[in-house]
């Protein structure tokens, strides 16, 4: 089968599997292990930031970021698709009593004054306060969209003048960073809180970090505790953190190659499906509205021909490029595909 329903299903080389059978280890929980001690030092100097800290999955870096910035009954505001209030079970209100209020966006593409339209800091005593906002980058059901930096920079000079602390869900900031060219550390300047994930397009098998000022750290670290996600001997998992950072990052270009020449496959075919010029990374979001096949149906067809994609609504089918597809595999896609498609014009 070729993969393409995430860039989370990669498998650990053989490379990184000898570098974590070779990690040193301790007790986490104790601070004692030196391969996540290192981990955390560096992808928080990476970013600029002070401390990191080691987490099992992107949605728990994202849960303890905003349970340090929004206080149970405040308000977090974030895109409408975004990942924080569509894919992670509602866990903000479920945890930490967070209300949240959303702003919709072409393509998941970051406005400065669409948030700032709705903002409201200090609400007082009968109305709910906003006191942080969350940036995706890149935006997953946006199909792998790269927030401008311009309009990052545009959202943290007013929302600094507000009281207003912002949040960055950096899931795949690496496929951000490598198309963009946007350094690291001008992504850390704007955000008080910072996620990424090691186990998406840098092949990791598990790992993600939560960023941020020592103090919020060390209060995130007794909540991922009290999470239940307190972890012992996990320096085997950050390991494979290192050898993704060391390997990994700029080979991703080859990855957004590759979900650009799908794009145009099937925009030689059915134009109102996608735009290639709109494939910024390794997602590619076809939008079937229109045509008389159901992205499940399309999802099964395609999986009778070897090829997994996921079907994320009626009308919305992503397949997603990673290291574990090469450029054989995308061929065959390129003409089983657009086959597909054509098929469903006259059906």
């Amino acid at each position: 089968m070729i993969d393409l329903r995430s860039d989370t299903v990669t498998k650990p080389s053989e490379q990184m599997r000898a570098v974590m059978a070779a990690a040193p280890v301790g007790d986490d929980v104790y601070g004692e292990d030196p391969t996540i001690n290192s981990l955390e030092e560096r992808v928080s100097a990476l970013f600029g930031k002070e401390a990191g800290l080691f987490a099992p999955s992107g949605s728990l870096a994202n849960q303890l970021s905003i349970r340090m910035l929004v206080n149970p009954g405040e308000e977090l505001l974030t895109e409408t698709n975004s990942h924080i209030v569509r894919a992670e079970l509602g866990a903000g209100a479920v945890f930490s009593g967070i209300t949240t209020r959303t702003w919709l966006a072409p393509r998941g593409l970051l406005n400065a004054q669409d948030p700032l339209a709705i903002a409201k800091p200090d609400s007082g005593p009968y109305l709910v306060s906003t006191t942080a906002i969350a940036v995706e980058n890149t935006h997953n059901f946006g199909g792998g969209t790269v927030q401008s930096i311009e309009e990052i920079k545009k959202l943290h000079s007013e929302t600094q003048k507000l009281g207003i602390a912002l949040h960055l869900d950096g899931a795949r900031i690496w496929n951000a960073h490598v198309a963009s060219g946007v350094d690291f550390k001008e992504y850390g300047k704007y955000f008080e809180t910072i996620s990424v994930c090691l186990s998406k397009g840098l092949g990791a098998p598990v790992g993600s970090l939560m960023l941020s000022n020592k103090d919020r750290v060390t209060k995130a670290r007794q909540w991922r505790k009290r999470y239940g996600a307190g972890m012992r001997q996990a320096g085997i998992l950050a390991a494979a953190g290192h050898f993704a950072l060391d390997n990994n990052i700029n080979r991703l270009s080859e990855d957004h190659k590759l979900a650009k020449s799908i794009a145009s496959a099937v925009f030689a075919v059915a134009p109102n499906v996608v735009d290639p010029k709109t494939v910024d990374t390794n997602i590619v979001g076809l939008d079937l509205t229109g045509l008389s096949i159901k992205a499940s149906d399309l999802a099964a067809q395609l999986k009778e021909n070897g090829i997994l994609a996921s079907a994320l609504g009626p009308t919305y089918l992503r397949l997603v490029t990673h290291m574990d597809v090469t450029a054989e595999d995308i061929e065959k896609v390129n003409q089983i595909l657009p086959e597909l498609l054509q098929r469903s014009f006259v059906a």
